[in-house]
Protein backbone atom coordinates (compact mmCIF):
# COMPACT_ATOMS: atom_id res chain seq x y z
CA UNK A 1 0.00 0.00 0.00
CA UNK A 2 1.12 3.55 -0.67
CA UNK A 3 1.17 5.48 2.57
CA UNK A 4 -0.45 8.91 2.63
CA UNK A 5 1.98 11.41 4.15
CA UNK A 6 -0.73 13.82 5.26
CA UNK A 7 -4.31 13.91 6.43
CA UNK A 8 -6.77 16.74 6.06
CA UNK A 9 -8.01 18.56 9.18
CA UNK A 10 -10.19 21.60 8.63
CA UNK A 11 -9.77 24.80 10.62
CA UNK A 12 -13.38 24.61 11.82
CA UNK A 13 -12.92 21.10 13.23
CA UNK A 14 -13.76 22.24 16.76
CA UNK A 15 -16.99 23.83 15.60
CA UNK A 16 -18.33 20.39 14.69
CA UNK A 17 -21.19 19.32 16.99
CA UNK A 18 -19.66 15.91 17.63
CA UNK A 19 -16.29 17.35 18.59
CA UNK A 20 -18.06 19.92 20.76
CA UNK A 21 -19.89 17.09 22.54
CA UNK A 22 -16.64 15.15 23.06
CA UNK A 23 -15.08 18.21 24.71
CA UNK A 24 -17.81 18.07 27.35
CA UNK A 25 -16.90 14.49 28.34
CA UNK A 26 -14.43 13.23 30.93
CA UNK A 27 -10.98 12.65 29.40
CA UNK A 28 -12.00 14.75 26.41
CA UNK A 29 -8.37 15.54 25.57
CA UNK A 30 -7.45 11.86 25.44
CA UNK A 31 -10.45 11.06 23.23
CA UNK A 32 -9.49 13.81 20.78
CA UNK A 33 -5.87 12.65 20.68
CA UNK A 34 -7.04 9.10 20.00
CA UNK A 35 -9.32 10.40 17.24
CA UNK A 36 -6.43 12.21 15.55
CA UNK A 37 -4.21 9.15 15.88
CA UNK A 38 -6.91 6.97 14.33
CA UNK A 39 -7.02 9.36 11.37
CA UNK A 40 -3.25 9.14 10.92
CA UNK A 41 -3.38 5.34 11.10
CA UNK A 42 -6.08 5.31 8.42
CA UNK A 43 -3.82 7.46 6.26
CA UNK A 44 -0.91 5.08 6.72
CA UNK A 45 -3.05 2.06 5.85
CA UNK A 46 -4.51 3.90 2.81
CA UNK A 47 -7.34 1.38 2.52
CA UNK A 48 -10.43 3.53 2.18
CA UNK A 49 -10.51 4.49 5.86
CA UNK A 50 -9.85 1.02 7.33
CA UNK A 51 -7.32 0.67 10.14
CA UNK A 52 -5.39 -2.53 10.75
CA UNK A 53 -2.06 -3.98 11.82
CA UNK A 54 -2.02 -6.12 8.67
CA UNK A 55 -4.71 -6.82 6.09
CA UNK A 56 -5.72 -9.92 8.08
CA UNK A 57 -5.13 -8.65 11.63
CA UNK A 58 -7.31 -5.87 13.10
CA UNK A 59 -6.10 -3.70 15.96
CA UNK A 60 -7.42 -4.87 19.32
CA UNK A 61 -8.14 -2.50 22.18
CA UNK A 62 -5.03 -3.81 23.94
CA UNK A 63 -2.87 -3.16 20.87
CA UNK A 64 -4.22 0.39 20.59
CA UNK A 65 -3.55 0.93 24.29
CA UNK A 66 0.13 0.33 23.62
CA UNK A 67 0.16 2.33 20.38
CA UNK A 68 -1.70 5.33 21.82
CA UNK A 69 0.11 5.22 25.18
CA UNK A 70 -3.22 5.51 27.00
CA UNK A 71 -4.85 3.32 29.69
CA UNK A 72 -7.04 0.49 28.44
CA UNK A 73 -10.20 1.94 30.01
CA UNK A 74 -9.53 5.27 28.29
CA UNK A 75 -9.08 3.59 24.90
CA UNK A 76 -12.27 1.55 25.38
CA UNK A 77 -14.23 4.66 26.38
CA UNK A 78 -12.85 6.63 23.42
CA UNK A 79 -13.66 3.89 20.88
CA UNK A 80 -17.14 3.42 22.31
CA UNK A 81 -17.79 7.17 22.20
CA UNK A 82 -16.50 7.55 18.63
CA UNK A 83 -18.56 4.55 17.54
CA UNK A 84 -21.75 5.87 19.16
CA UNK A 85 -21.20 9.22 17.48
CA UNK A 86 -20.84 7.52 14.10
CA UNK A 87 -17.25 8.67 13.67
CA UNK A 88 -15.89 5.13 13.39
CA UNK A 89 -17.41 1.80 12.30
CA UNK A 90 -16.61 -1.81 13.15
CA UNK A 91 -17.13 -4.57 10.61
CA UNK A 92 -17.99 -8.19 11.36
CA UNK A 93 -14.30 -9.00 11.92
CA UNK A 94 -13.70 -6.06 14.30
CA UNK A 95 -11.78 -3.97 11.76
CA UNK A 96 -12.08 -0.25 12.52
CA UNK A 97 -13.07 2.09 9.70
CA UNK A 98 -13.23 5.87 9.74
CA UNK A 99 -16.74 6.92 8.73
CA UNK A 100 -16.95 9.34 5.78
CA UNK A 101 -13.21 9.01 5.19
CA UNK A 102 -13.48 11.52 2.36
CA UNK A 103 -13.87 14.31 4.92
CA UNK A 104 -10.35 13.56 6.12
CA UNK A 105 -8.70 12.53 2.84
CA UNK A 106 -9.13 14.13 -0.55
CA UNK A 107 -9.91 12.10 -3.64
CA UNK A 108 -7.63 13.94 -6.05
CA UNK A 109 -4.58 13.73 -3.81
CA UNK A 110 -5.08 10.03 -3.18
CA UNK A 111 -5.72 9.33 -6.84
CA UNK A 112 -2.51 11.17 -7.64
CA UNK A 113 -0.63 8.80 -5.34
CA UNK A 114 -2.34 5.79 -6.88
CA UNK A 115 -1.56 6.95 -10.41
CA UNK A 116 2.09 7.44 -9.50
CA UNK A 117 2.06 3.95 -8.00
CA UNK A 118 0.47 2.43 -11.12
CA UNK A 119 3.15 4.00 -13.31
CA UNK A 120 5.94 2.71 -11.07
CA UNK A 121 4.47 -0.80 -11.03
CA UNK A 122 3.97 -0.77 -14.81
CA UNK A 123 7.56 0.37 -15.34
CA UNK A 124 8.80 -2.28 -12.93
CA UNK A 125 6.85 -5.05 -14.68
CA UNK A 126 8.15 -3.95 -18.05
CA UNK A 127 11.72 -4.28 -16.78
CA UNK A 128 10.95 -7.62 -15.12
CA UNK A 129 9.48 -9.02 -18.34
CA UNK A 130 12.78 -8.28 -20.08
CA UNK A 131 14.82 -10.24 -17.54
CA UNK A 132 15.69 -13.96 -17.63
CA UNK A 133 13.38 -16.09 -15.47
CA UNK A 134 16.04 -16.47 -12.78
CA UNK A 135 16.01 -12.71 -12.20
CA UNK A 136 12.23 -12.19 -12.08
CA UNK A 137 11.09 -11.33 -8.56
CA UNK A 138 7.73 -10.90 -6.93
CA UNK A 139 8.44 -7.78 -4.91
CA UNK A 140 8.23 -4.13 -5.77
CA UNK A 141 8.52 -1.05 -3.60
CA UNK A 142 6.70 2.07 -4.67
CA UNK A 143 6.05 5.34 -2.93
CA UNK A 144 3.56 8.11 -3.37
CA UNK A 145 4.02 11.83 -3.63
CA UNK A 146 2.77 14.84 -1.73
CA UNK A 147 -0.46 16.63 -2.61
CA UNK A 148 -0.63 20.31 -3.52
CA UNK A 149 -2.51 22.92 -1.49
CA UNK A 150 -5.22 22.89 -4.15
CA UNK A 151 -5.66 19.14 -3.73
CA UNK A 152 -5.90 19.51 0.04
CA UNK A 153 -8.88 21.85 -0.37
CA UNK A 154 -11.07 19.21 -2.00
CA UNK A 155 -13.99 17.88 0.04
CA UNK A 156 -15.15 14.99 -2.17
CA UNK A 157 -15.29 11.54 -0.66
CA UNK A 158 -13.08 8.85 -2.15
CA UNK A 159 -15.18 6.45 -4.21
CA UNK A 160 -13.86 3.19 -5.62
CA UNK A 161 -15.84 1.77 -8.52
CA UNK A 162 -17.95 -0.80 -6.68
CA UNK A 163 -18.45 -2.78 -9.91
CA UNK A 164 -14.87 -3.99 -9.73
CA UNK A 165 -15.72 -6.05 -6.63
CA UNK A 166 -18.52 -7.75 -8.56
CA UNK A 167 -16.36 -8.32 -11.62
CA UNK A 168 -13.45 -9.84 -9.69
CA UNK A 169 -15.51 -12.12 -7.46
CA UNK A 170 -17.80 -13.19 -10.31
CA UNK A 171 -14.72 -14.16 -12.30
CA UNK A 172 -13.30 -16.12 -9.35
CA UNK A 173 -16.60 -17.89 -8.72
CA UNK A 174 -16.92 -18.87 -12.38
CA UNK A 175 -13.34 -20.07 -12.81
CA UNK A 176 -13.02 -21.87 -9.45
CA UNK A 177 -16.63 -23.01 -9.06
CA UNK A 178 -17.00 -21.09 -5.81
CA UNK A 179 -19.71 -18.94 -4.28
CA UNK A 180 -17.97 -15.98 -2.63
CA UNK A 181 -19.84 -12.72 -2.06
CA UNK A 182 -18.46 -9.48 -3.46
CA UNK A 183 -20.12 -7.57 -0.62
CA UNK A 184 -17.80 -9.08 2.03
CA UNK A 185 -15.93 -6.24 3.75
CA UNK A 186 -12.89 -8.44 4.28
CA UNK A 187 -12.76 -9.22 0.55
CA UNK A 188 -13.22 -5.56 -0.35
CA UNK A 189 -10.34 -4.60 1.96
CA UNK A 190 -8.02 -7.01 0.16
CA UNK A 191 -9.10 -5.78 -3.27
CA UNK A 192 -8.72 -2.15 -2.18
CA UNK A 193 -5.21 -2.83 -0.92
CA UNK A 194 -4.15 -4.31 -4.25
CA UNK A 195 -5.83 -1.51 -6.21
CA UNK A 196 -3.96 1.00 -4.07
CA UNK A 197 -0.73 -0.68 -5.14
CA UNK A 198 -1.59 -0.03 -8.77
CA UNK A 199 -2.97 -3.38 -9.86
CA UNK A 200 -5.94 -3.54 -12.24
CA UNK A 201 -8.83 -5.88 -13.07
CA UNK A 202 -6.79 -7.83 -15.61
CA UNK A 203 -4.15 -8.52 -12.94
CA UNK A 204 -6.78 -10.08 -10.67
CA UNK A 205 -8.00 -12.24 -13.53
CA UNK A 206 -4.46 -13.40 -14.33
CA UNK A 207 -3.83 -14.37 -10.71
CA UNK A 208 -7.13 -16.27 -10.62
CA UNK A 209 -6.34 -18.07 -13.89
CA UNK A 210 -2.83 -18.96 -12.71
CA UNK A 211 -3.84 -20.38 -9.34
CA UNK A 212 -6.98 -22.14 -10.60
CA UNK A 213 -4.79 -23.90 -13.14
CA UNK A 214 -2.36 -24.92 -10.38
CA UNK A 215 -4.72 -25.72 -7.51
CA UNK A 216 -8.15 -26.63 -8.89
CA UNK A 217 -7.53 -30.38 -9.20
CA UNK A 218 -5.41 -30.61 -6.06
CA UNK A 219 -7.72 -31.48 -3.12
CA UNK A 220 -5.18 -30.10 -0.65
CA UNK A 221 -4.95 -26.73 -2.41
CA UNK A 222 -8.42 -26.21 -3.85
CA UNK A 223 -9.67 -24.69 -0.59
CA UNK A 224 -7.07 -21.93 -0.99
CA UNK A 225 -8.84 -20.63 -4.09
CA UNK A 226 -10.33 -17.85 -1.99
CA UNK A 227 -9.94 -14.06 -1.80
CA UNK A 228 -7.99 -14.20 1.47
CA UNK A 229 -5.24 -16.25 -0.18
CA UNK A 230 -5.32 -14.99 -3.76
CA UNK A 231 -5.59 -11.25 -3.07
CA UNK A 232 -3.30 -11.04 -0.03
CA UNK A 233 0.32 -9.94 0.24
CA UNK A 234 1.53 -12.69 -2.15
CA UNK A 235 -0.62 -11.29 -4.97
CA UNK A 236 2.26 -9.95 -7.06
CA UNK A 237 4.19 -13.17 -6.61
CA UNK A 238 1.23 -15.11 -7.96
CA UNK A 239 0.95 -12.65 -10.83
CA UNK A 240 4.59 -13.19 -11.75
CA UNK A 241 4.23 -16.96 -11.65
CA UNK A 242 2.44 -16.76 -14.97
CA UNK A 243 5.26 -14.61 -16.36
CA UNK A 244 7.92 -17.05 -15.23
CA UNK A 245 6.02 -20.06 -16.54
CA UNK A 246 5.62 -18.38 -19.93
CA UNK A 247 9.35 -17.63 -20.09
CA UNK A 248 10.13 -21.22 -19.12
CA UNK A 249 7.81 -22.57 -21.80
CA UNK A 250 9.51 -20.44 -24.41
CA UNK A 251 12.92 -21.67 -23.28
CA UNK A 252 11.76 -25.31 -23.34
CA UNK A 253 10.45 -25.14 -26.88
CA UNK A 254 13.03 -22.76 -28.31
CA UNK A 255 10.52 -20.02 -29.19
Amino acid sequence: MSNVKWIKITTNMFEDEKIDFIESLPEADSILIIWIKLLTLAGKCNAGGFIFLTENIPYTEEMLTHKFRRPLNTVKFALRTLHELGMIELDDQSFIKISNWGKHQNIEGLEKIREQTRKRVAKYREKQNQLPSSNVTGNVTVTGGNATDKELELEEELEIDKDIYKDIIAYLNTKANKNFKHSSKATQRLINARLNEGFALDDFKKVIDTKVSSWEKNPNMNSYLRPQTLFGTKFEGYLNEGVKEKIQDENDYGW
